[in-house]
C-alpha cells in the first residue's frame, strides 16, 4: 500500500510499521553500511507517548505484563524534531523528551507499570513526513485492537481524512476502502443515546451503520424498532385542577363537619397564594384566641 498524503512524501505505511531491525527506516532513509545505527533501546525518561495519539484509554495492561521480563516488539518512534516540525505547538506536552512513541504507547505505559527502565525502540523519522502519514500510523496501530473505542477510531479517521483532503487519499493511507472511511466517519451522525449503546456493545456496527443515515430524530425509534421495541412515549402531563367557584365552597361549608379536608381542598384551588397565606394566619390566631378564652 503507497498513498501520497497532502503536503507529505509518498509512503508504504505497513513498510514503516512492519519493519525492524536493521532494515528499518532511519530520517526517511535505509541504514547504510557505516552509518551509525538508530538507538536500538532508551531511557523511559527519554520516551513520551504521541500526544495525538486517537486512543484515549489504553485499556487494560495486563497483557503486556511480560514486558517486565522480555520486550517482544520494538516500539515504533520519530525523533523529537520530526514530530516538532509537525506540531510546534505540542512543544510543551512532549516536555525534554527525546523521541515520540508512534506505535507501541501501550507497550510505554506497561514499561512504567511494571518497573522497566528501559524501552525497545526503533527510530523512522519516516512516519513523521506529515500529519497525515503521523495520524494514519496511529490509526493503524489501533484498529482492530480489543478496547479500542470505534468513536475514537471515526474521530481519528475523519481527521485523517481532513488531513488529507478527501476520504480517497485517506483510505489510500490506512489500506481500506472508501466505503468503510465513510461508513466508519458515518457513526458521527448518531445520536448520543445511540453512541453510547455502540460503546457498550448493545448496538452492533452494521446496524449504526444504516442508523446513522436515518435522520437523527427518528434514529432512536428505528433502533428500538428494528428491535421489537416500543418506542419510549413521554407521560402526558397532568391537565391543571379547575379553580374551585362560591357553589363548591358553599358545599365544601355544609360538608365541613364530615370532610373538613374538602374545604381546604376548595379553599386551594379559589384562592391564589398570598390569600391562602392570609387565611391560615388568621385561622391560626383565631384558634390561639379561642384556646385562651377557653383557659381563663
Amino acid at each position: 500500500m503507497a498513498a501520497r498524503a497532502r503536503g507529505g512524501a509518498r509512503n508504504s505505511l505497513a513498510d514503516l510499521i512492519d519493519a525492524v531491525g536493521d532494515k528499518s527506516p532511519v530520517d526517511g532513509d535505509h541504514i547504510k553500511p557505516g552509518r551509525p545505527a538508530a538507538p536500538t533501546s532508551a531511557l523511559l525518561a527519554e520516551l513520551v507517548a504521541n500526544p495525538r495519539n486517537p486512543r484515549s484509554d489504553l485499556g487494560d495492561l495486563s497483557d503486556l505484563e511480560s514486558i517486565g521480563k522480555i520486550q517482544l516488539q520494538p516500539a515504533l518512534v520519530v525523533t523529537r524534531e520530526a514530530y516538532l516540525r509537525l506540531y510546534p505547538e505540542d512543544e510543551a506536552a512532549i516536555g525534554d523528551a527525546r523521541w515520540v512513541v508512534v506505535n507501541g504507547c501501550r507497550r510505554l505505559a506497561a514499561a512504567h507499570l511494571y518497573g522497566c527502565t528501559m524501552l525497545e525502540i526503533v527510530v523512522k523519522d519516516a512516519a513523521a513526513a506529515s500529519r497525515a502519514v503521523l495520524l494514519a500510523v496511529s490509526i493503524i496501530e489501533n484498529v482492530a485492537r480489543a478496547g479500542f473505542d470505534v468513536l475514537e477510531e471515526s474521530r481519528a479517521v475523519d481527521a485523517l481524512v481532513t488531513e488529507c483532503g478527501s476520504a480517497q487519499v485517506a483510505a489510500e493511507q490506512l489500506g481500506r476502502s472508501t466505503g468503510w472511511v465513510s461508513q466508519r466517519r458515518a457513526l458521527l451522525e448518531l445520536t448520543h443515546e445511540l453512541q453510547d449503546a455502540l460503546r457498550r456493545g448493545d448496538l452492533a456496527i452494521r446496524v449504526a451503520r444504516t442508523l446513522a443515515r436515518v435522520p437523527q430524530e427518528d434514529q432512536v425509534a428505528r433502533w428500538l424498532a428494528s428491535q421489537d421495541k416500543p418506542a419510549p412515549v413521554k407521560p402526558a402531563p397532568k391537565p391543571p385542577r379547575p379553580a374551585a367557584d362560591a357553589p363548591q365552597i358553599t358545599k365544601a361549608l355544609k360538608r365541613l363537619s364530615p370532610a373538613p379536608a374538602v374545604l381546604a381542598d376548595a379553599l386551594t384551588g379559589y384562592l391564589d397564594p398570598d390569600q391562602l397565606q392570609t387565611l391560615v394566619a388568621a385561622l391560626t390566631r383565631s384558634l390561639t384566641e379561642r384556646e385562651a378564652a377557653e383557659q381563663a
